[in-house]
Parts: C-alpha cells; structure tokens; sequence
C-alpha cells in the first residue's frame, strides 16, 4: 500500500449505529436467512449507480497525510441499511500515524517464533484495536515472501517459505474475522521488491511452477484454511500483465482453482485499467473512483463490461459483510479513540520475547549474572531504537521502552551506557563493565529496497572496538532483516531482535538475563554476503527475473550446496534438546502420512523447542532437496519428554506439472526428516508411495496476450489528464524508490538516551 501513513478517502467516519432487530425498510438486517439468500435481496434493489458507489473508494493523495480517518473508505448506502466500509493498514498494528495503539513487534519477529497460537493473539490485538478505531477491514496480513534479504518491506513478510508463512496467517485471519472484521490478504501475487515497482519494468517473470509452488500456496491457505474475506493485488507485473488485472492470477487461479467467494482490492493507486481490471476479476478500486467509476460505467454502457460482472463485485462485497456481522454490529469506535491495553502491550512483548532469535551463545556469555555490570552500548539501545520499520505499516507507539531503560530496570547490578558515537569512548566503557551488550540498527522501509545487507561502517568499527576492548560482548541487531556480521568471531553472543514494537527493552532484557529462556527460529536464512544469495545477480533482483525457481531461501542453499552464515529455521536456547524415536507412514487410504517423534529437554531448565518435518521428493520430481512442511513448537520442563505428531496429507507429496497443469503426486521413495533447523535435522525416515495420482483438477494456463489495457483511454501519459492522482502517485512511488522514506517517528513521546 502507498507508504504514507494515514491514507484518506473522506472525512465521514463510519456508521454508528449499535445492532438492531429486522428493519421493515431492510429485511436483510438481522434476518437470520443464508447469506446468499439476503445478498439477493439487496442486489436486487441496488441501482447502476449505487453498485458502482460499492467497487471503489473515495479520495486521493491530497488526503494522505489526516490520521483523522482511514486509509480507504467505500461509502455507506444509508437507502438500504448498507454500512460504511473503512480500511486500515494492519499488518502489524493500527497504522496511518493513527496514535493510541500498541506497536506490535514486526510480521517478521512473530513468524521467528514459530507459533500459531500467538499469531491467532497478533491478529487478536490487531482487529480489537482497529475496531476501537471504526475500522472493519484489516489491510493484513502479508503474504510476500522473502525472497531477497534487501527488499525494502521483507520485514512486513512472514519469512522466505510458502508453509511457514500459510500456517501463521491462517490464525490471524481467523481472529480477526472473529472479531467481526474483514481481513485482506496481500499482495497478490510474487511481489518481492520496490524498485520500479507500479510500472512495466517492476515485472516478475515466474514461470508456472514457481508461481504455484512458492508465490501462491501461501493464499491458497488463507483461502481454504482461513477463509479469507479479501485479497489485495499488488503493484508489480507479472509475466508482464499488471497483478491487478491479470485474469490468470485473479479468476482463474484464487476464485478458480482456490475456490475464493470474496473481494479482491487493488493496492492503493495501483490500478492500470478499468474494463481490462473488471473482466480480469478486481472487484474494487482502492482508493479513488477514476477507473472504476466513470470509466467502468463507460465500458459497462458500450457493453465492454457485462452487468452481470458488476453484480458479481458487489455480491463479492456484501457477502462478507453479512458473514462477518457488519450490517446488524456495524463499528462504533472513532479514529481518535485510545484502544492500548495493558493487555496488548504484554502480547506486544510476548512476540518480542518469543520471536528474538539467540544466534550465538559462545562459553555461555549467556543469560547475564543477576549481579554483575553491565554496559549497553549504541544509539540503537536508546534515541535511535526502531520498535516499527516504514511505509504503510508503520505503527506510532505511545513510548517505547529502550534497550537501556528495559536492562537498568531488571538489573541487580551496575548499569552504564554509551551511545557509541565515540568508539574509542565506548570501548573505555565497556571495558569497564563485566559484559558489554551492543545495540545497533538498520532501517528499512516500504518505497524503497536496500542496496546491500550490510550495518553501518560506523556500526561495524563500533561493534569491533567493543569487542577488542572487552570479550565478553554481546551483539543485539535491530533490523529488518538479514545482515553480514565482520565481526562475528570477535564476540560471544548475539541476538537478531528484527523491529520489536514498543516492549523492546523488556523483551530484550529478559531474554538476557534469562527470565525468558529464547525460542525463536530463523523464518529467513542469513548469508554470509550478497554473493550467496538466490538473487545475487542484477537480472533477478530487482531485474524481475525469478530463474532461480523454486531455490527460493533455504532451499537455494541446500541446492547450491552453499553454507549460510545462519540457517533458516535456526535458534539457540539456554537448554538443550534432542529428537528420538520418528514414525513415518504408511500412506493411509486417504493420501495422508502421519509422523511422530519425541523431543526431549535434555538441559537444565525449562524451554521451547520447534519440531521441524521436511520432505525430499524423487529427484524425478525437479524438487529442491528438501522442502518444510510441518512445524510445531513444544514447551518442556528439564528432562521431560513429549510426542510430537503431524499428519502430511496427498498435496505435501505432490509438486505441480506445468503441462498438465495440476498437482500430481508421484509414485516413488520419499524421505522424511526431523530436526530444529533446515540444517540439522538428525532422523530421517523413507515413505513410499505405490501409485502417482493427479491431486487436484487441471488449471488452465494463463493466456498468451492477456489483457494489459481495454480501456479508450489509458497508460501514465493520459493519467495526467484523466486521473491525476493516480499519475501523482506514481511519480511520488519513482522519486521515493530512488531517496527512500526517512525513519519517521516511533512513538508520541520520543525514545532518549539516559
């Protein structure tokens, strides 16, 4: 979405009334009728003009920097009891510089903790707060995955593997639907990089396979599992038909093959057609009224556009609507309201504490003595803490606890700081002091990707002279994603805390001192450097060139035969554990596969661990070694055992057939392995499957020529003329690709240095 916050539509603020009994003039209201039926009832007393009121919104760019509103807004039909409708950016909290909410930590840090439940908690937080604010459409969650470490939003992502990402949206979804709102699922599809993005050269070129393997199963879930409300389409081309109207992605493949019954948004001004967008499947415009207006009612009086496709965006619209309560319980919260809970600020720390990943531990410099002195050193620990990263999910936190303020609370010892700024300072200090623990940062924002994956020369000097001058030092990165580490064998401990939301220096201080033994996994390798990774070259990123397929994270690793610096799925603890006694098979009448194995506390104290199950194919298949495809995390006292259980069902055996166009599951030898990471996994198990089955019914291929325009009037050049805030838009995205957005405020009152 545009990475301004606070993108508007109207100053009208939504409907307020509480829930009613049927209304004679609205029978649908409160009818206990299907929602089919009720849907009906109200298309058919629907105007031209009022469904055309329904597929889009309202506003333009001059209206992106009030906060008093909402990001999008598609206006209420007051004749037909017909409520408002009010988006908000929530992929990791209220966004818009909407201020009173809690600053959750990012989609990232909650997918490094590898945990269902506590994602079902994040989306709890998001929609309660929203829905104190009058929103009831969630902008969330993310579904990109993290195909390069310098994408400017891979922090808004939930890691770099399809499974990964699937499971964990799903229990957002569902809470957040549960709440009474819509959620939207974005962005579809194979959106990975800023650079040029909502133009011709930001085009993906994927083929079939890679798209239906990697980019697209994590909606598939959302769809099927959590029974999605809306999807949003992204910015990028893809295969070069713009994602917003592309009939393969839009009709044939999610409300085709996927069974999707809601809405699909377009990312806000990222249209490029009307009559091409409609026929193609996009059932509303975000957030202006340009193409899906007069345009739109142009091509539906020339007959470009049949009516019956504008019911079907309405009826797409209102269903969900229904389901989810919003005629009978229509918001009553307001933009200004203060929706922050002690409550939401613990979920806030929970994430950061479970999903802060401890990378080294080296003569267990770790967890801190309850008594000794400590010094915390860098900008990043106080001023400089970034608890939120940029564009449209950013979220303003009423204050954010600093690194330095979390330590010297839980501290029973001396506590000193340094915010780093002189080296030859800094390294006095911490020599000083029994550990020294170094805070640095690197933001990263949506508009613009970053040019390498490397901190700051002045963070790495930093980092080295602390080190030197004092060995038991420990390194907290903050930032959105992966980056190099120089200085790695100079120090002994180091966590990756990514942007963690307003309870930073809590989370942090008790993952130091042990209160909280750490969890979490990588949901994303870290390479050694640029030149390891599956993008490396500049034909793919940010050329748009996906050749490297399915060898997407992880899986470009184990097939390159290349040792990360870290790798994904992995994450030290304060206690050990091990993996015993794995089942796998046989294949049930069903199709399904089931796995067990036992994980043992082998340590000391009580933890977490996360049971990881990865599947090697045929090598007839063309499968990557091995591919996640069960996870669950298991919480141990010392030396307690648990079975752990999975169940794989036909679709996890199956890889996708270009040619035939459908999932197939080949008949042959399967191993299964379990560990903790894509990289120890210490039991392995055969399967065998007897027969080769088509999983699914064919998808018919994209078509040659798609359609890329359909209207008389089209293209950037003749936006000028015909729709100026889309074109001001678009020049605005290209001049904030090139100079990036600023870190911009992380909370009302401002993080200090002591």
């Amino acid at each position: 979405m545009l990475a301004v916050a606070g993108l508007v539509a109207s100053g009208v603020t939504g409907v307020t009334a509480s829930a009613a009994p049927v209304d004679e003039a609205c029978p649908w209201v409160g009818s206990s009728a299907p929602v089919e039926q009720r849907v009906d009832q109200v298309l058919s007393r629907l105007t031209q003009a009022e469904k055309l009121g329904l597929v889009h919104g309202s506003g333009g760019v001059l209206d992106v920097l009030n906060p008093t509103t909402y990001a999008g807004i598609v206006k209420a039909v007051p004749r037909l009891c017909i409520p408002q409708l009010s988006l908000s950016d929530g992929a990791a909290g209220v966004g818009g510089g909407k201020t009173g909410v809690t600053q959750l930590p990012a989609p990232n840090s909650l997918a490094a903790a590898w945990d269902r439940g506590l994602a079902a908690e994040y989306g709890d937080v998001v929609s309660t707060e929203m829905r104190g604010k009058g929103a009831n459409v969630a902008l969330g969650p993310t579904l990109d995955l993290a195909r390069d470490p310098r994408a400017g939003r891979s922090f808004e992502t939930l890691g770099e593997d399809p499974e990964l990402t699937g499971a964990l949206a799903v229990p957002q979804i569902r809470a957040i639907q549960g709440n009474g709102l819509i959620a939207q699922a974005k962005h579809l599809a194979a959106y990975n990089q800023e650079a040029l993005r909502d133009t011709p050269l930001g085009n993906a070129v994927v083929d079939e396979r890679t798209l239906q393997e990697i980019y697209l199963p994590a909606f598939e879930d959302a769809v099927r599992d959590g029974d999605v409300d809306s999807v949003m389409c992204g910015y990028n081309f893809v295969n070069g038909v713009h994602a917003c109207n592309n009939t393969y992605l839009l009709s044939k493949v999610l409300k085709g093959q996927f069974g999707f019954d809601g809405f699909v948004t377009s990312d806000w001004f990222a249209m490029h057609a009307s009559v091409a967008a409609a026929n193609a499947g996009l059932d509303m415009q975000m957030p202006g009224s340009c193409y899906f207006g007069t345009r739109l009612k142009a091509g539906l009086d020339a007959g470009q556009v049949r009516a019956s496709r504008l019911d079907d965006m309405v009826r797409r619209i209102l269903r969900p609507m229904f389901a989810r309560g919003i005629f009978e319980n229509p918001v009553t919260g307001t933009p200004g309201a203060v929706v922050t809970s002690p409550a939401h600020a613990a979920v806030a720390r929970g994430v950061a504490e479970q999903g802060t990943v401890l990378l080294k531990n080296e003569q267990n410099v770790l967890p801190l003595p309850a008594s000794g002195s400590v010094a915390v050193i860098g900008n990043a620990a106080g001023a400089g803490v970034l608890g939120s990263g940029g564009g449209s999910v950013h979220v303003l936190a009423p204050s954010i606890v600093t690194p330095y303020q979390g330590i010297a609370a839980r501290a029973g010892g001396q506590v000193s700081f340094d915010d780093g700024g002189d080296h030859a300072r800094a390294a006095s200090v911490a020599k000083a002091a029994g550990t020294a623990v170094v805070f640095v940062a690197k933001w990263s924002s949506e508009s613009k990707d970053n040019g390498d994956i490397a901190l700051s020369d002045a963070d790495n000097k930093l980092i080295e002279a602390v080190s030197t001058a004092n060995p038991n030092t420990v390194v907290v990165l903050n930032t959105g994603g992966p980056v190099t580490m120089p200085w790695l064998n100079q120090v002994r401990g180091v966590f990756a805390a990514w942007y963690p939301g307003q309870e930073y220096g809590n989370a942090i201080a008790s993952l130091l001192y042990g209160d909280t033994n750490p969890s979490a996994k990588l949901p994303i390798t870290f390479p050694t450097g640029l030149d390891q990774v599956p993008a490396k070259d500049f034909a793919r990123f940010p050329g748009g060139q996906f050749s490297e397929g399915l060898a997407v994270g992880y899986r470009w690793y184990d097939q390159q035969k290349l040792n990360p610096l870290f790798p994904f799925g992995f994450g030290l603890s304060y206690t050990d554990f091990s993996f015993g006694g794995l089942t796998a098979g046989p294949v049930a009448a069903d199709g399904t596969v089931s796995v067990g194995v036992d994980v043992t506390n082998t340590g000391t104290r009580a933890g977490a661990e996360v049971a990881q199950v990865y599947l090697s194919h045929p090598a007839s298949d063309g499968e990557p070694p091995r591919l996640l495809k069960g996870f669950e995390k298991v919480q141990l006292n010392a030396g307690e055992t648990k079975r752990v259980r999975f169940t794989l069902d036909a679709r996890a055996f199956s890889h996708w057939d270009s040619t035939l166009h459908q999932w197939i599951r080949s008949a042959g030898d399967y191993t299964v392995s379990v560990g903790d990471s894509s990289r120890h996994l210490p039991l392995t198990s055969s399967v065998r499957v007897p027969t080769t089955i088509a999983t699914s019914v064919p998808t018919p291929p994209a078509p040659p020529g798609a359609p890329t325009g359909g209207d008389s009037v089209s293209g950037t050049l003749a936006n000028l003329v015909s729709c100026p805030d889309e074109a001001l838009f678009t020049g605005l995205t290209g001049l904030t690709s090139l100079l990036g957005l600023p870190p911009g405020p992380q909370a009302t009152i401002p993080p200090a240095n002591p």
